[in-house]
């Protein structure tokens, strides 16, 4: 396969192209990035001699197409977006460029080459928020998004819909809950908490840190996109979920509890705007074509403290 992966430097797409090409060493691996904050080409170290990296914008239809036509690409995995909510609550405009026009830009490239498959990697936060007790949701759901991300997000995964059905371009789109792992952005939630802690520092916690989020390891994430990849259909949606419900509070007592560092450390703040209470997804999509997570989040929890604090001794 001669597969391109767009946002390939940043925090999921990297596992997913270091677990790709140690899986498959045979398939000629394109990964494209535009390297805003969120990126970082060292995390491709270990495979750089056997990818082809290309610094550029998805937005950039010119350059999709021709990387696609010049590399012959079967199919294009797509992780680059704008993510973090409370950026875009602050500036939307980034999010529109790259989670909307970003979108239009592959469809454009699909539409002129058919035959590519198109799996668009989207999040969960396009259902909006659940109450407690409410079920999991499920591909089908209606999309409510609470945020102008998660706005964005699901701008494009209708744009992606609507583009399948007028022009039968190839499109998959997975849905995922909060990842977490080695890679991610430092103004996340729990790299923030560990950040912050290993310097004795306060610890920022909106509201009572009584939100909560269905945690999904990264490297299971990339096992599962790896699934629909294989064995998804076109058209279809996929919700990929661990099934790690946690109150945003008791995720930062875990990572305290890890580092040695006490409680005190905790400090609630003003809660974010429009802040969604919970997130689940029902993963039977993926569970039936044989996938299952294979890291507990206590396990994944103590991996990726170690990772940052390995980061952050090295500075």
């Amino acid at each position: 396969m001669q597969i391109l992966v767009t946002g390939g430097a940043g925090f999921i797409g990297s596992h997913f192209v270091l677990r790709h090409v140690r899986a498959y060493p045979d398939d000629r691996v394109v990964v494209l990035d535009k390297l805003t904050y969120a990126a970082d080409l060292s995390f491709l170290d270990p495979v750089k001699d056997k990818i082809r990296f290309v610094e550029g914008d998805i937005a950039d239809s010119r350059l999709m197409t021709s990387l696609v036509l010049e590399e012959r690409i079967d199919a294009i995995v797509n992780f680059a977006a704008e993510t973090h909510v409370d950026r875009s609550i602050e500036d939307s405009a980034p999010f529109l460029q790259t989670n909307i026009l970003g979108i239009q830009s592959l469809i454009d490239v699909c539409r002129t080459h058919p035959q590519t498959l198109l799996l668009h990697v989207s999040t969960d936060e396009v259902y909006g928020d659940l109450r407690d007790g409410d079920l999991p949701k499920t591909p089908g759901d209606a999309l409510r998004p609470s945020s102008p991300y998660a706005a964005s997000k699901a701008a494009g995964d209708l744009l992606l819909l609507a583009a399948a059905r007028t022009y039968g371009i190839r499109v998959r789109i997975s849905r995922c809950t909060n990842n977490f792992g080695p890679h991610q952005a430092g103004e996340k939630f729990i790299p923030t908490v560990i950040r912050t802690a290993l310097a004795d520092k306060s610890v920022p916690i909106y509201a009572q840190g009584k939100n909560k989020r269905d945690w999904l390891f990264v490297t299971d994430h990339c096992d599962a996109l790896e699934m629909v990849l294989a064995k998804g259909e076109d058209g279809g949606i996929y919700t990929v979920s661990a099934d790690a419900e946690r109150e945003n509070i008791a995720v930062a007592k875990d990572i305290l509890r890890l580092l040695e560092k006490p409680e005190s450390l905790l400090a609630f703040v003003t809660d974010r705007p429009g802040h969604d209470w919970r997130y689940a997804l029902d993963s039977s999509s993926v569970r039936a074509m044989g996938w299952k997570p294979q890291v507990a989040f206590e396990e994944g929890l103590k991996k990726t403290v170690e990772w940052y604090e390995g980061v952050i001794s090295e500075k």
